[in-house]
C-alpha cells in the first residue's frame, strides 16, 4: 500500500501506484452506473418500508395495549423489536446518509430525518458521516474504533483500563443508543479540556431532550394508554429497545471488528487520493453473509464493504453491486472479508477480549539457550536455567 498503509502484514505490497488508481476508477464506474439508474423504483422501495415499518409499529403499540396477557405481550414485543430495528437501521441510518436526498422528498431527506435514537440526527451526522466514513479505521483519526473504550489493534499501547474492555462492550451494547449519544457529545474530549464548553452545554440539553422524548413515549405515555397493563407494556418495551440495542451493536461489530480487518496509522493518509481512499474502506470493512430477510433486517450494512465505498447509494442496491466489487478484490489480489453473522460476531468478540490483555500474555520467554553447547555439537543442549 502507498500512503495507506495499514498497520501491519500490509496485503498491499503487490499493487503499484498505477494499480490503486485504475481500481478507484473502475469503482467509480460502479458508483456512476447506480446513480445514472436511480429511479422510481427505488423511491417506491424506500417508501413502502416506511410505510411498512410505521404499520407495523401503530400494531404492536395497540397490540400492547393488552400486554398483560402473555400472547399479546410476546406478538407485541417481537412486534416493536423488529419496527424499532427497521427504523434504526434500513431507514434512519440510511436517510441521514443522504442516500435518498435525490428524490427532493422534504420527507425523506437528510436534512429534515429525525430517528428513534437517543443521539440527535444532527450530532450523529457530523460524527458519522463526516469523521467515521472520511477517516475509516485510521487509529486517532476515526473516532467510531472502538468508541474511546476499547483497544482496537495490537499496535495501541495497551493499559491495564483495557481489561475490563470486554465488560465495557457488553455494557455498551446494552445501552447502544445512550453510548452513541455520549459518543457523538465527545465527552472524552470535554473531560480533556479539548471542546469549546459552551458548545457541549449546547449539545448536551439537545441530548438530554432526546432522551426525555423517548423516555416519556416508552415508558410512561405508551405505558398509561395500557391502563391496567401498564407495567406488562414497560416491560414491553424495555425489551424492544434492548434487542435494538443489541441487534444493532452486533451488526457493526461485525461490519468493523473482525479478524482480517485492516486499522491504520495517521500518518498513512498523509497525501492520500481517491484510489487510496477507496482501497482503505476496502480493507478496513467487513461482511456478513446471508438471506435477503438478514440483509434488509441489517439496514443492508450486511454488505458493510459496499457500504463503506459508496455510504450515498440508495441501500437497496448493495446487494446488487457487491458481486462486481468482490470481482474486483479478486481480480486486484485482495481479500474480501465476509462471513455469517455468527461467525463475524464470534471473530469480533474474540479480537475484543484478545487485545484486552497485553501483546506477549501467555507467551513463554524464549528459552535462554547455552552458548557453549550451541557451539560444540557434541554437547547436550540446556539452558541456562539447568534445563536439558
Amino acid at each position: 500500500m502507498t500512503t495507506a498503509q495499514a498497520t501491519k502484514n500490509d496485503p498491499t505490497t503487490h499493487l503499484t501506484a498505477d494499480d490503486i488508481e485504475n481500481l478507484g476508477r473502475e469503482l467509480d464506474a460502479i458508483r456512476d452506473g447506480v446513480i445514472a439508474s436511480r429511479g422510481e423504483r427505488d423511491a417506491a422501495y424506500i417508501r413502502k418500508v416506511i410505510a411498512g415499518q410505521r404499520k407495523l409499529e401503530l400494531t404492536s403499540r395497540t397490540v400492547l395495549l393488552f400486554s398483560l396477557f402473555p400472547p399479546a405481550w410476546i406478538a407485541g414485543t417481537m412486534g416493536l423489536s423488529i419496527s424499532k430495528i427497521i427504523e434504526n437501521m434500513e431507514i434512519g441510518h440510511n436517510v441521514m446518509h443522504g442516500q435518498w436526498d435525490w428524490m427532493r422528498d422534504n420527507k425523506i431527506h437528510s436534512t429534515t430525518w429525525e430517528w428513534d435514537n437517543a443521539s440527535p440526527a444532527e450530532m450523529w451526522k457530523h460524527s458519522h458521516n463526516e469523521v467515521h466514513h472520511t477517516y475509516t479505521n485510521v487509529r486517532g483519526k476515526d473516532h467510531d474504533l472502538g468508541y474511546g473504550i476499547m483497544r482496537v489493534d495490537e499496535n495501541q499501547k495497551w493499559m491495564p483500563f483495557y481489561l475490563a474492555q470486554p465488560l465495557w462492550n457488553f455494557i455498551n451494547a446494552c445501552m447502544f443508543q445512550y453510548g452513541i449519544a455520549a459518543y457523538d457529545l465527545e465527552i472524552g474530549k470535554y473531560l480533556k479540556g479539548r471542546t469549546d464548553k459552551d458548545e457541549f452545554r449546547r449539545n448536551g440539553k439537545k441530548v438530554l431532550a432526546k432522551v426525555r422524548r423517548h423516555i416519556t413515549r416508552d415508558y410512561l405515555l405508551h405505558p398509561l394508554l395500557s391502563g391496567p397493563s401498564f407495567v406488562s407494556t414497560l416491560t414491553a418495551n424495555l425489551a424492544a429497545n434492548l434487542v435494538r440495542n443489541l441487534w444493532t451493536h452486533s451488526v457493526i461489530m461485525c461490519g468493523h471488528f473482525p479478524e482480517g480487518v485492516q486499522t491504520f496509522e495517521k500518518s498513512s493518509i498523509d497525501g492520500e487520493t481517491r484510489g487510496e481512499w477507496y482501497l482503505r474502506q476496502m480493507l478496513g470493512s467487513a461482511n456478513i453473509s446471508g438471506s435477503p430477510v438478514m440483509h434488509f433486517m441489517t439496514g443492508n450494512l450486511s454488505f458493510q464493504i459496499e457500504h463503506h465505498l459508496f455510504p450515498d447509494l440508495p441501500s437497496n442496491r448493495y446487494q446488487e453491486i457487491a458481486p462486481k466489487v468482490r470481482e474486483l478484490f479478486e481480480r486486484y489480489g485482495l481479500t474480501y472479508t465476509t462471513g455469517s453473522l455468527p461467525r463475524q460476531l464470534a471473530s469480533a468478540w474474540k479480537k475484543v477480549f484478545k487485545l484486552s490483555l497485553p501483546n506477549d500474555f501467555g507467551k513463554s520467554a524464549p528459552a535462554e539457550v547455552d552458548v557453549a553447547a550451541e557451539s560444540n555439537p557434541l554437547l547436550p543442549r540446556t539452558s541456562c536455567r539447568g534445563g536439558v
